[in-house]
């Protein structure tokens, strides 16, 4: 009887977090998510990080004011693996995404993979994307059909296809039409505004203001229709080729890292109250791309190169900063854990935060190759933080932080209604099919037809 009790409750807990939708706690609301992954970022291109640095004024202000994650890892060194990992919780191993895919690419990231976009818009959440996408670009592995109500961007790297302004690369690539053959010139390189192909190829020097552009719009949308949303700004920054106006005396990645900082302060404005924001990098710097890669800071790629990886990046470890809940500045401070492969672990957080859980295995282990509570310390352990004020730090909770949410009445209504009808089942069925044995002692016949005791 226990044991079916149990399974019933099982049963009947995902009809309560599933078919209505979980209520905000402490009269904050739902809060929104806002996600910026920069390309081929160098550990050392944050002023945070590298005081070398100069060109990051806007991220050096969110990590003074916010989280700076000191041990953070990208879940791999690739593009296509590591915005895999960061929107189903899982590494390659497990979601199936490891290596990046082509513009000859039929597939993509596997269908029976769930995103956080899906969870999120199941929950009630706007959702947007703007920026690469590279996780397939055929048929339903398009962003829209991922769980992303909107999608501005290109669906791959901004050098995988030809455009009139080729910018900056090693080795220079020339505009459309074909030319040199270490370029892509079969396709010219495509924009996207949800389904329809608004410019190709893609004017690379307008690319920026464009996102800037788009996630206004998106986020005046949300707000207009009273919805939270999930924001997912994948930058072309700092990825060749690199297109920028490079002002006397200043390099060309310098530059470039100048315009990609000014490009996250105006989206942080854009995100308003009640938002965390996370800014991290996919993967470590393009080594081979000489002086337009990133900056590795005190980090070599030692452990790749002994491992004989010298073409892909150098570092796994990413620049990481999050801005909690922004009611007022500086606003609290959430010292989230950042283990290895960290990056894997944001899809959980969310779900942490908003009390949802994801169908099936996908989301029971943190993105890790078994990793478990006992080996993260638990989904509230400390991690390594730091330019955390210490009148800002807030105490990890045994239960959802402020804003998050909670079981519905209905979803609880639902959840007691089917236990209630079990235990009718098991009052009126149990002694049909199982009798009770009657007491004293058990009378037999044998074969002559006498009784015996």
């Amino acid at each position: 009887g226990l044991s079916l009790w149990l399974l019933s409750c099982l049963a009947a807990c995902p009809w309560g977090a599933f078919l209505l939708p979980c209520r905000a706690r402490h009269g904050f609301g739902k809060p929104h998510f806002m996600v910026i992954l920069a390309d081929d970022l160098g550990w050392g291109d944050l002023g945070a990080n590298w005081a070398q640095t100069k060109e990051t004024p806007n991220l050096d202000e969110l990590a003074a004011q916010g989280t700076r994650f000191v041990d953070f890892h990208s879940a791999a060194s690739t593009c296509s693996p590591s915005r895999a990992s960061l929107l189903t919780g899982r590494l390659g191993a497990r979601n199936g995404v490891t290596h990046n895919f082509a513009i000859t690419s039929l597939g993509g990231l596997p269908l029976n993979e769930t995103t956080l976009a899906e969870v999120l818009q199941a929950a009630g959440y706007s959702t947007g994307a703007i920026g690469k996408w590279h996780l397939g670009h055929h048929g339903r592995h398009h962003p829209m059909s991922r769980g992303f109500d909107y999608y501005f961007g290109i669906p791959y790297s901004n050098d995988m296809g030809c455009t009139d302004t080729p910018g900056y690369n090693v080795p220079p690539c020339p505009p459309c039409p074909p030319g040199d053959k270490e370029c892509y010139r079969d396709v010219a390189l495509p924009l996207f505004e949800n389904l329809t192909i608004i410019q190709q190829p893609v004017n690379l020097s307008s690319l920026t203001e464009r996102y800037a552009e788009a996630a206004a719009r998106f986020v005046q949308r949300a707000s207009d229709s009273g919805r939270p949303f999930f924001l997912y700004v994948a930058l072309a920054h700092m990825h060749v080729p690199l297109e920028v106006s490079v002002p006397p005396g200043s390099d060309v990645y310098g530059a470039a890292l100048r315009e990609m900082d000014a490009l996250v302060g105006r989206l942080r404005r854009l995100a308003g109250p009640n938002t965390l924001l996370w800014f991290t990098g996919d993967n470590g710097p393009w080594a081979q791309k000489c002086e337009l890669a990133g900056r590795l800071g005190p980090l070599v790629g030692a452990w790749q190169r002994t491992r004989g990886d010298l073409v892909t990046q150098q570092s796994l470890f990413s620049p990481k900063i999050t801005s909690g809940w922004d009611r007022s500045p500086p606003g609290p401070c959430y010292p989230f854990a950042s283990p290895g492969g960290a990056a894997a672990a944001f899809s959980p957080l969310v779900q942490q935060l908003l009390g949802c859980q994801a169908p099936g295995e996908s989301w029971g282990h943190w993105g890790g190759l078994g990793s478990t509570g006992g080996h993260w310390g638990g989904p509230w352990a400390m991690g390594k933080v730091s330019s955390c004020p210490a009148s800002t730090q807030v105490p990890m909770p045994s239960q959802p932080l402020p804003g998050a949410l909670e079981p519905s009445p209905a979803g609880l209504f639902i959840f007691f209604l089917s236990n209630f009808f079990f235990f009718i089942i098991i009052i009126f069925f149990f002694p049909l099919l199982f009798p009770a044995k009657p007491s004293g002692r058990w009378v037999s016949f044998g074969r002559s037809g006498q009784k015996h005791a």
